[in-house]
């Protein structure tokens, strides 16, 4: 009952024009047929005439409604007296919001199913001692294995809120207030609040919300475990690393409701078709009424010109094709990135952490005379902790893997693209490209270096120390992921990095990319795309240094996984997975949702195009024709829907099953 209520409350105009028909219908049983037509012919002018003045505003605005069509349809019946074809007329066009939401609504399920998801409520676990929850990271870690063990101890023992157990209680608190430290109790099949790390000895978590991974994925004691996923059949306690809005579900909530609020370019789509279509219907109606004699002709006409196909049906179209893409892994942020999915030509990549696996390993260490391998690689991990690029981590965690002591910087200064300067006690250490190096030590030499690996270089007060050589595997999946692009029509594809030119065509060769320009800086990237001639532009990247060339690309893909913030939100594509392929997925399924609205809208008008042609010949009465109008919308909004797309994805995911990856060699980053 609430929910009738409610759909009275949603659509007035609908309620409205199903009492005026109940009245009718009872008017009719007593025999009062004119007083019918009056309130019949009354009511469809007054919508009429509400719908002119909403008609008139878009005109100012410069855009010509196709609902013109209906509201001459509704004059016209009148006029002719066709009365309860104007009523139903009238239901068609107020009921078409109805019916939009409805298709919408269905359509958009999956990027709703992800807000309904978001974990609201973290179980937080309390010494016993009556210490509250740590305000940092590092302090949580200096609670050390007896926090942990009665984590361990309370989470097997599924203590409820407010109970103790000799060791520690939980207090269930909103997710919002977990701070990075606390430690979280995840009860059986619940949603893990919080990114965090795994204090439990191990656990299996369902991450399909996040990674489209069907499976149970088992996770061991200090594993990363990300928000949203579910956890399995035994409670686990996880250590929060990230505060609620930190934190990668709630990242992918803002990309949700902002793709949802975005506009999808149906009215630019519609508005294609908009003057061609009326102006045909109209020439129809009116050679019907000069052919004949007659004016009921042209109101038959009109009747059948429904304008739906247009206004309903891409929208629904493109609200499936953001739901399908949700599905996979994908938020599209409107459905205007999707149509320009669908034109591109040309797709560009960095190298660094998107056609490779961006965790390089360090090869080996070279120490000028002076320097031994440790001394030299403890100064760089030092320098580089105040480092954003990929390979500081690599260098620091060969340093604490070799168990060197590492100092603390009086100062630091990273410039973005070259390197990082700092001062490590009485010495100044610049870690960097070779040319930022020579700026201080004009004798420093290139590294020597095996196909595909990378190399950075080392100053200590201002003399050059040596270099470390780095290496990262290539994606297994990076030589399929270009042949796919090519096999959807992107036959141009460009590498744009930092790297030398050696390494960089090295990588290109082995995926297959045609141009390769290396050696850029941040600026030489936003030129490279803005150069290119062939658009639309795609631009595939990992989000290190990549945000200015993501915004200015026609459409810039950020490979989300990793968690970096401004390249999420500079792209218009974001992709939750660490998998390279749904890039080429994501332009699949833009191509497949603008196929279908088109095909949605052809067909749409088609079919009013032989229903005018019958009445035009007076084969349809105009109630006749108002009703299978009814029947034109109900089919193009049934193949609008195709663009959810669930059959087409179980094939990809077959196919993509049945490839042997090849196996991963050590190549550069």
């Amino acid at each position: 009952m609430s929910s009738l209520v409610a759909a009275v409350r949603r659509y007035p105009l609908v309620t409205t024009t199903v009492l005026i028909g109940l009245i009718g219908a009872v008017l009719v049983s007593f025999g009062h047929t004119d007083a019918v037509r009056w309130l019949f012919s009354g009511f469809g002018l007054l919508v009429a005439g509400y719908e002119t003045i909403g008609m008139v505003r878009r005109l100012r605005h410069g855009t010509l409604g196709i609902d013109v069509l209906a509201i001459m349809a509704i004059v016209a019946t009148v006029l002719v007296g066709e009365y309860v074809a104007t009523l139903i007329i009238v239901l068609m066009l107020t009921g078409g919001a109805a019916l939009e939401d409805f298709a919408v609504n269905r359509a958009k399920r999956e990027l709703d199913a992800l807000l309904r998801r978001a974990p609201q409520i973290a179980h937080r676990l309390v010494a016993a001692n009556g210490a509250g929850p740590s305000d940092d990271t590092g302090a949580a870690a200096d609670t050390g294995a007896a926090a942990g063990a009665i984590a361990i101890a309370i989470a097997v023992t599924g203590t409820g809120s407010g109970s103790g157990n000799g060791n520690g209680e939980v207090e269930d608190v909103p997710a919002t207030e977990v701070r990075p430290g606390d430690l979280l109790l995840v009860r059986p099949a619940e949603i893990v609040p919080v990114d965090g790390e795994l204090v439990s000895v191990s656990a299996a978590f369902d991450e399909s919300s996040l990674t489209g991974e069907s499976l149970p994925v088992e996770r061991e004691n200090g594993d990363a475990v990300l928000s949203g996923s579910i956890n399995g059949q035994a409670a686990a306690t996880i250590r929060a690393t990230a505060t609620a809005a930190n934190s990668q579900y709630q990242q992918i909530i803002a990309l949700v409701e902002e793709a949802a609020a975005s506009k999808a370019p149906v009215v630019r789509l519609a508005d294609r078709y908009a003057v061609p279509f009326t102006a045909v219907s109209l020439s129809i109606a009116a050679l019907a009424w000069l052919l004949s004699g007659d004016p009921a002709r042209f109101a038959e006409v009109l009747v059948v010109a429904t304008p739906c196909p247009l206004l309903i049906s891409a929208p629904v179209a493109f609200m499936g094709g953001m739901s399908r893409a949700a599905r996979n892994g994908i938020i599209v942020k409107g459905g205007g990135v999707l149509e320009m999915l669908s034109r591109a030509r040309t797709v560009v990549f960095d190298k660094t952490g998107t056609l490779t696996h961006g965790t390089p390993t360090i090869a080996r260490v070279l120490p000028e005379p002076g320097f031994d391998e440790d001394e030299l690689l403890a100064l760089a991990a030092s320098a580089e902790q105040y480092s954003s690029h990929v390979l500081a981590a690599s260098v620091i965690a060969e340093a604490r893997a070799r168990r060197l002591e590492l100092t603390g910087t009086e100062t630091a200064n990273e410039v973005p693209a070259h390197g990082v300067v700092a001062r490590l006690g009485s010495h100044e250490v610049t870690v960097g490209k070779l040319s930022f190096i020579r700026e201080q030590a004009t004798d420093a030499a290139a590294a020597p270096l095996e196909g595909g690996e990378l190399a950075i270089y080392i100053a200590v007060d201002g003399r050059f120390a040596g270099s470390i050589v780095a290496s990262d595997r290539l994606r297994e999946n990076a030589p399929q992921t270009l042949a796919d692009f090519r096999a959807l029509g992107l036959r141009d594809t460009v590498m744009l990095t930092g790297d030398a030119q050696p390494a960089a065509e090295h990588i290109a060769a082995l995926v297959g990319i045609s141009q390769v320009q290396a050696d850029c800086l941040p600026a030489g990237k936003v030129n490279a795309v803005r150069a290119l001639a062939r658009r639309p532009v795609i631009m595939v990247g990992d989000g290190v240094n990549d945000a200015p060339v993501l915004a200015v690309a026609d459409v810039g893909i950020a490979l989300g996984a990793r968690g970096a913030t401004a390249a999420s939100e500079s792209a218009d594509v974001v992709i939750l997975i660490d998998d390279l392929t749904r890039a080429a997925r994501a332009v699949a399924i833009g191509q497949d949702t603008i196929r279908i609205a088109l095909q949605s809208i052809w067909l749409g008008i088609v079919m009013s195009l032989g229903l005018m042609l019958l009445a035009a010949f007076g084969f349809i009465p105009a109630t006749a024709g108002a009703l299978l109008q009814e029947f034109v919308d109900l089919a193009t909004i049934l193949n609008a829907l195709r663009a959810i797309g669930g059959r087409r994805d179980a094939a990809v995911q077959a196919r993509v099953a049945a490839r042997t990856p090849a196996p991963a060699g050590a190549l550069s980053c």
